[in-house]
């Protein structure tokens, strides 16, 4: 009598030759063959003789080598995980192993797979659909801002683009989009995604790119029957981009638990924030229940385009995020007096344009005084009365600073403020500057950007370190556990504008290496 014995043989990637050793002992205990050999594990099935006492006999004479145990794997278990709609699970968790219809893949099959670079360029395209001016083709860019009638439709797209890869869309209460695909263990998921929404007059990339390069992701590793141990969970944020109400990152916020209080009561054009997050399906009176707490995913990738000129100009595909620079929004107000301008003599003037022009120019100022990548910029400025024929009589103007340290931040700010307390004393005005909002920083995890720069080298695509001067939803992922961003290069750098372009191949090379990471990740303990 012959009874099918499952063995599961582990093996420490620290240890030197523990590799090999499992193959020898696999070897030597007689097994048909082996289903799996995946970098520090390895799994085999084969048969043993007689019962269940012969077979702990069997067991007990594997030899045990440098960082090799072998387990035996139940045929309950195996039945169960089969049942179950996934190839067999091995005793003690099956960790590190991707498998193909139930045989395991080698590493060399995995750094093979490729994603197809012409259905994504094609979703791109049709997602542009959606917020497109009216008359406007793909180069006219997109104006789909959060909970607008065209983020709606931008997200049942991509919502039918998820079920399409097998994954069944579910809404949290901030209105953030998650798709899971089942692992061959119940444990922590691998996050990836972005987001789709736009600021007015955008681009076709920002957001874009990451969000439908993680479902081709999937679709990829479906059509090659390809099972990961950790569950891999697509998300699309909700309201990152800042460009209407005060602040970004809203959905992810929102998971991270950094929304600021009485914001959700705050409008743009007449709507409030909660009421937007009811139009995407969420749920504001719910929203305290979006939020995570650390170690709720294995770990968290983003894909995004850089929105900077660094990788065209080094002419490099890939860029391996070592962080996101921290951001600190002010708000300057400037009060003088407003008098008829035909009557007022120039030296009588308390303009409060003029001392608003001269802050501006001391925001650059200051900021370029030192060395450093740090960056400082007025976006907006209000006037009033704003009419020709009257010296403005107060304005108002946004300041907001970035860099990675935020020390710089603060020093940089305190040098604003005593320029403006000079400014306002020449020109006998007042001027308050008032923090409005802005972001921490974050570091990507140091195993992460290996991850990313290892997938780069296995796709034989050049990569470079860099920072991220931009914010994105994966700042708020870093304090929640290992964090990992992925960028792909911007033409002349341009970004937040019609004119936002990516190459299609580095386009697919960005998508290659987020596949290969998301992989590397699932035998990789953090």
């Amino acid at each position: 009598m012959r009874a099918d014995l499952y063995w599961f043989a582990r093996c420490n990637s620290r240890v030197h030759g523990a590799h090999d050793t499992a193959l020898r002992i696999v070897e030597s205990i007689t097994l048909n063959y082996v289903t799996s050999v995946v970098v520090n594990r390895v799994t085999c099935r084969g048969t043993s003789p007689g019962t269940r006492e012969s077979r702990r006999t069997a067991l007990s004479a594997v030899p045990r080598e440098g960082g090799v145990m072998i387990e035996p794997i139940s045929r309950r278990r195996l039945l169960r995980s089969l049942a179950a709609g996934v190839p067999a699970v091995a005793a003690g968790g099956f960790r590190d192993v991707a498998v193909v219809h139930g045989q395991a893949a080698r590493t060399s099959e995995l750094e093979r797979l490729r994603i197809d670079g012409g259905r994504l360029r094609s979703q791109i395209e049709a997602l542009s659909a959606f917020g497109r001016p009216p008359g406007g083709d793909f180069s006219a860019g997109v104006s789909r801002v959060a909970y607008s009638d065209a983020d709606i439709a931008g997200r049942a797209y991509v919502m039918d683009r998820m079920r399409e890869a097998g994954l069944s869309p579910r809404i949290d209460p901030a209105g953030n989009i998650f798709g899971r695909r089942k692992g061959l263990t119940p444990g922590l998921p691998i996050l990836f995604g972005s987001h789709i929404d736009s600021v007015p007059s955008g681009g076709n990339f920002d957001g874009d790119l990451g969000v439908l390069a993680a479902i081709e992701a999937v679709r990829t590793l479906n059509a090659h029957g390809i099972y990961t141990t950790h569950p891999l969970e697509v998300v699309v944020w909700a309201h990152e981009e800042g460009g209407t109400f005060p602040n970004g990152l809203n959905g992810s916020r929102a998971v991270a638990g950094r929304l600021i209080q009485g914001e959700l009561e705050h409008s743009w054009n007449g709507l409030l924030k909660k009421d937007g997050i009811r139009r995407i399906g969420g749920d504001p009176d719910r929203i305290h229940e979006a939020r995570h707490e650390r170690g709720w995913f294995h770990c968290y990738f983003e894909l995004h385009i850089e929105q900077g000129p660094v990788l065209e100009r080094d002419g490099v595909s890939i860029g391996v995020v070592e962080g996101i620079v921290a951001i600190a929004r002010y708000r300057a107000t400037i009060k003088g007096v407003a008098n008829h301008a035909g009557t007022t003599a120039m030296a009588d003037r308390q303009d409060a344009l003029v001392a608003a022009s001269q802050l501006v120019l001391a925001v650059r100022d200051v900021v370029t005084a030192e060395p450093g990548r740090q960056v400082g910029t007025v976006g907006r400025i209000d006037v009033s009365p704003n009419a020709a024929n009257v010296v403005p009589g107060s304005a108002t103007l946004s300041i907001e600073l970035r860099d990675l340290s935020e020390a710089t931040l603060t020093r940089l700010a305190d040098a604003i403020t005593l320029r403006a307390n000079a400014i306002a004393r020449d020109n006998r005005t007042a001027i308050e500057i008032a923090p409005v909002g802005g972001y921490a920083g974050a570091t990507a995890d140091r195993d992460m950007q290996a991850i990313v720069s290892r997938a780069a080298d296995v796709l034989n695509v050049a990569s470079e370190r860099l920072p991220s001067g931009a914010g994105h939803d994966a700042q708020m992922m870093a304090p929640l556990g290992p964090m990992g961003m992925i960028f792909t290069p911007s033409i002349a750098g341009i970004s937040h504008s019609p004119e936002e372009r990516t190459s299609w191949e580095d386009c697919a090379r960005g998508a290659d290496v987020l596949l290969q990471a998301i992989l590397a990740a699932d035998h990789t303990t953090f």
